[in-house]
């Protein structure tokens, strides 16, 4: 699942946050041979629904052994990709299995599909971090525990996350924004394209513009003076690129129901205008297909925490369980 880049048939190239690859098989062990970019990316090791175990991706080709002592018998593996795109791809060249094992069918079990647009909250950046640091590095990053993937595994649904942390729709704290990056199959290259043919979600969740929130107050950054050159945007022009960028993904995919999401940090806290532009562009769209979610204001530092990460989820599965039908 996920963006997932297939090289000479055999290599598969996993860089987005939730991409992840399932095995089905009767053995006692499975490895994985694999290669990391660099040295920053971590897995979780999913057997039989349960996570067992988190490897940490070297910059060399050697085998990872995934789980062992395992109960005779059939068996699911799934490996999950915690981490974003910024820590590096990795190459997955294989599964090893028992010498008298076998590899199973895959069914065909997941019948629902949602892809998620976002930032750093998305990703899972720093749920794990308890120590009230909020570090983003590979170690306290965890996808599996965003609420975008929690979501999409209480309606056991096909999981596509495309997001960036730090990223904005009209500026990020770096060279891209949502935009530029939405369809690319690699983040890093700018004429790399994703092709939308091989994925079309029934849902798709955008919640993107907490950033921006931050940065349009920021003259002196050098993403503003990039975007905006020395005017901060105003309201209108606030709407319409976020319009813009729904029309977008309603054009990509006529048929989803598209949730307009924003939160839990401080683009929701009371006060903030940032919902009501959101609000704004999807009313002017005159779509019934489009909705608007505010998730609540965690007032906490840092970015969500597990627990938070898991409200959010409860608030987006409540959602979607009251409006959509799928």
């Amino acid at each position: 699942m996920g963006r997932v880049a297939m090289q000479d048939d055999s290599t598969a190239q996993l860089a987005w946050p939730g991409s992840s690859l399932k095995i089905n098989f009767t053995g006692t062990s499975v490895k994985a041979v694999m290669r990391d970019e660099r040295n920053d990316n971590f897995y979780n090791v999913i057997v039989d629904g349960k996570v067992v175990n988190k490897i940490h991706t070297a910059p060399v080709k050697i085998d990872y052994v995934l789980a062992s002592n395992l109960p005779a018998g059939k068996h699911t593996l799934e490996l999950f990709k915690r981490t974003e795109w910024d820590k590096g791809k990795t190459w997955f060249y294989e599964f090893q299995i028992d010498g008298n094992a076998s590899v199973l069918p895959t069914p065909i079990s997941l019948t629902r599909k949602i892809e998620f647009f976002g930032n750093s909250i998305t990703c899972g950046y720093a749920v794990e971090d308890s120590s009230g640091k909020d570090r983003g590095t590979g170690p306290f990053e965890n996808n599996y525990l965003s609420y975008a993937a929690i979501t999409a595994r209480h309606f056991n649904a096909e999981y596509y996350c495309t997001a960036k942390s730090g990223i904005g729709m009209m500026v990020s704290w770096f060279p891209l924004i949502m935009p530029e990056m939405y369809n690319r199959l690699d983040a890093t290259d700018a004429n790399s394209r994703w092709d939308f043919k091989r994925y079309t979600p029934d849902v798709v969740v955008i919640n993107v513009f907490q950033n921006d929130s931050w940065i349009v107050k920021q003259p002196n950054h050098e993403q503003f003076k990039a975007r905006f050159s020395t005017t901060a945007p105003t309201p209108d022009i606030i709407i319409e690129s976020y319009q813009k960028f729904v029309k977008t993904i309603r054009q990509t995919y006529p048929k989803a129901r598209i949730i307009c999401a924003l939160g839990n940090m401080d683009a929701t806290q009371p006060g903030s205008p940032w919902p009501g532009y959101i609000k704004k562009a999807v009313v002017s769209l005159h779509d019934k297909q489009i909705y608007t979610l505010f998730f609540p204001y965690k007032n906490t530092g840092g970015h969500p925490s597990v627990k938070e990460q898991q409200a959010m989820a409860d608030v987006l599965i409540a959602f979607i369980k009251k409006n959509i039908k799928w």
